[in-house]
């Protein structure tokens, strides 16, 4: 079960994304920064989020 979900986890999907230009400027600078592609920026930047998201559902189930 652990090897199945290490394998989905390598497992990549394709999505095509639109971006404002300014946007795509400030993720190429950030991106630049962190030395990171612009497309490893994002898909960090998506991980990060999913996180803090998981964070916050727990935190505020374990108040309820």
């Amino acid at each position: 079960m652990i090897m199945e979900k290490a394998k989905k986890d390598k497992e990549k999907k394709q999505v095509l994304l639109r971006l404002s230009s300014s946007l795509w400027e400030e993720l190429a600078a950030w991106a630049e920064d962190d030395f990171r592609s612009i497309n490893g920026q994002i898909e960090y930047l998506l991980n990060e989020c999913v996180k803090h998201r998981k964070r916050t559902k727990k935190t505020s189930r374990d108040d309820s």
